[in-house]
């Protein structure tokens, strides 16, 4: 069977209740959240209003996952997101994470494909977790300087900074590009040592 291009309409009713349009059943969020993972495509409604609520949906699906100990955000990370809420940064961050999270899912294949061939077909071989641990820890250690170049001065606890100027807009757009530029240079490496 083949697979639709438009995505499923989910309807939540007052009562809570989840109903797939396609399937013409009731799912739970468990459910949605195997179809995240199989790849197929949803949009949540509001069933009386008509609302687009698929945002505050797939972030309760987040929050019952972590709080079933599959932590998967760090403490840090999330206090830094906090922060940027009411933050002059607020409008970049979405787009930043956007592109993050493209690279990365991009790359995890070859980096599954690099571990299947560094420790053997099931990837964690002799010494293969050691190993994972130290490119998991260069990883962290990129993002976390990326992440500070849009702190002010480089510090988490720095007060927060409003432009001042329409060209600050543009100034940031700027660094923005050249630390996608970074990010791109850096994963070179990485794939030239490999």
């Amino acid at each position: 069977m083949a697979k639709s291009t438009e995505p499923v309409t989910i309807k939540k009713y007052a009562n809570r209740r989840l109903y797939n349009t396609g399937t013409s059943t009731y799912v739970t969020l468990e459910d949605l959240a195997l179809m995240v993972k199989s790849g197929e495509d949803f949009v949540v409604y509001d069933a009386k209003s008509g609302e687009d609520i698929t945002h505050s949906v797939l972030t309760q699906i987040i929050f019952e996952q972590e709080g079933k100990g599959q932590s998967l955000l760090p403490i840090n990370f999330l206090r830094q997101i906090i922060r940027f809420y009411g933050d002059s940064m607020q409008m970049l961050v979405p787009r930043y994470l956007d592109i993050s999270i493209e690279n990365f899912s991009r790359d995890q294949e070859k980096f599954r494909d690099q571990i299947a061939k560094t420790f053997g077909v099931g990837g964690f071989g002799v010494g293969g977790f050691g190993a994972m641990e130290e490119q998991v820890r260069r990883n962290m250690e990129i993002f976390d300087r990326t992440f500070k170049m849009f702190l002010p001065n480089g510090r988490a606890d720095a007060p927060p900074t409003v432009p001042e100027r329409p060209d600050d807009l543009d100034d940031l757009k700027r660094q923005v590009a050249e630390m996608q530029k970074r990010l791109d240079r850096l994963g070179e490496k990485d794939e030239k040592k490999s």
